[in-house]
């Protein structure tokens, strides 16, 4: 038995009906519950990556005290500053610099801190800088993992006591080696 003659043409690829081309979404587009599913996934694992990988602070601490007296003959003032900071890493930090910043005036002045080696001749021309001090900070002091630490910074401000103790705010900026800074803030004392 021979099969009937259909009367269609053969379809010619190069000529797709305008209606086959530009079909529904439903035809072309997947379903939305496997997309959206998708999608949270990725950003799910998008977001455990980001807290796992997140940067961890190298040390905290605090600004207790900041005492200022007027350098005769100078227009500004010797300031003792006492910090206390941990590492909060596993691993060693090496102090390489602190600097002192005030915000006062609408300004901002700073100061790096000088060596604990000129502590003595700072206290002798003014004692009452020695009443306020602990031990100096030193330059390349190691701290082991989770070591607290504590002392005195001395800087240079071109400002009077009373601007110093009338501060918006007093930041001091932590740099170690291989880590990055630091910044401990206090506002007004």
């Amino acid at each position: 038995m021979a099969a009937a003659p259909t009367n269609s043409p053969e379809p010619n690829a190069g000529q797709v009906p305008m209606t086959e081309e530009f079909d529904s979404l439903k035809h072309t587009m997947p379903n939305a519950a496997p997309v959206v599913i998708a999608m949270v996934l990725v950003l799910l694992v998008i977001g455990i990556v980001a807290y796992v990988f997140r940067a961890k602070p190298v040390a905290a601490g605090s600004i207790d005290e900041a005492f200022a007296v007027t350098v005769p003959g100078q227009n500004g003032s010797l300031a003792v500053v006492n910090l206390s900071f941990q590492n909060m890493t596993e691993k060693p930090l090496r102090l390489l610099n602190v600097n002192i910043a005030v915000h006062a005036k609408g300004a901002d002045f700073n100061d790096d801190f000088g060596s604990v080696a000129d502590f003595p001749r700072y206290f002798q021309a003014f004692p009452a800088l020695e009443q306020h001090a602990r031990p100096g900070l030193l330059r390349d002091a190691k701290l082991s993992s989770m070591q607290k630490a504590a002392g005195s910074v001395i800087v240079s401000l071109p400002l009077t006591p009373e601007e110093i103790d009338a501060r918006d705010s007093m930041t001091a900026t932590l740099t170690f080696a291989d880590h990055p800074a630091v910044k401990i803030t206090s506002g007004k004392k």
